[in-house]
């Protein structure tokens, strides 16, 4: 079995992604879905991050800007439905697993792509995909991954019996291949609805999802491709406005990025300037307690005997005699 790589790595030329985003979006009162905004980022761009270790991603619709650099293609005419648009994107891969999404997914994450290519390699070749069911158990094979062999095999059948694949259904492909399935209601969370819309902004608000989407958001925006240690950097920014003083976190955050940069950048890099500033605000935490002593102990001096001075031995002052 060859097992997925994250991004980068040796196995970055396994799979190629296809992102379908040039449907109608009638529910939406035709609005350009691929580009409403969910936690700040486009919706596409959210699937485009789900997919980042794609040797090549090809989306399917008319060319915008995009956070990550993709392939455009469409289908002919423009239109014809998911299989043509399949097909017209299926023409720009290479590789042999293909994965295939919409771009309305959300929750989508690399995880869940990484899951879908391990699922479908371990197969040993007796499934041609593996795709996610949402709650209801229903199939949603624009989240899944597929031998691009098969894919090509079927829509080229498809196509031939057809006179083309403009207006055919997708279920006409998936129930002609071999499946396997995952169930997963959040990655196949999809946005058809302004409901829809408005269920996914609340839910990355909430309390145990708002940082990871916080962070995701600030690397699209700023274009880098960085695993970030938040528990790592909570800590530096809990040490320096604790030890130092509050505005003592954000401009520590910083010059650590920016350090790290210097540094040729990488997560060992945030790590090694994140342990050198945390163990700096510490110090300087001790140098505020420890008052004014030493570090070391020294020597015991003798005793200091006072002095006697004139009329030593005899009562002075006002109440003497």
């Amino acid at each position: 079995m060859t097992a997925y790589e994250p991004p980068g790595g040796p196995g970055t030329d396994v799979f190629d992604a296809v992102v379908l985003a040039g449907g109608a979006a009638r529910r939406l009162g035709g609005t350009d879905k691929p580009a409403v905004r969910v936690g700040g980022r486009a919706l596409l761009d959210r699937v485009l991050s789900a997919c980042a270790g794609a040797g090549t991603t090809v989306v399917v619709a008319d060319p915008r800007p995009t956070a990550r650099p993709v392939l455009w293609a469409r289908e002919d005419p423009p239109g014809g439905g998911p299989l043509a648009a399949l097909g017209a994107g299926l023409r720009h891969t290479t590789a042999p697993y293909v994965v295939v999404l919409s771009a309305d997914l959300p929750f989508l994450d690399e995880g869940m792509v990484r899951r879908l290519l391990d699922a479908l390699m371990a197969d040993e070749g007796t499934a041609d995909g593996v795709l996610v069911t949402d709650h209801d158990g229903r199939d949603q094979p624009l989240v899944a991954a597929y031998r691009a062999e098969s894919l090509r095999r079927e829509l080229a059948r498809l196509a031939a019996e057809h006179d083309g694949l403009t207006g055919l259904p997708l279920r006409r492909l998936s129930a002609a291949l071999r499946l396997t399935r995952i169930t997963d209601p959040l990655a196949s969370f999809d946005c058809d609805t302004w409901d829809d819309i408005a269920a996914a902004r609340a839910r990355i608000r909430e309390h145990g999802h708002v940082l990871d989407e916080w962070i995701s958001a600030v690397k699209d925006e700023l274009g880098i491709d960085l695993d970030v240690d938040i528990t790592e950097l909570l800590d530096l920014a809990r040490d320096a406005a604790h030890s130092v003083a509050r505005p003592a976190a954000p401009l520590t955050t910083f010059l650590v990025g920016y350090a790290a940069a210097k540094a040729g950048g990488g997560p060992e890099a945030v790590t090694e300037a994140a342990r050198k500033a945390s163990a700096l605000a510490l110090r300087w935490a001790d140098e505020a307690t420890a008052g004014t002593e030493p570090d070391a102990e020294p020597e015991a001096a003798p005793e200091v005997q006072p002095h006697p001075g004139p009329g030593a031995g005899q009562d002075t002052g006002p109440a003497a005699g």
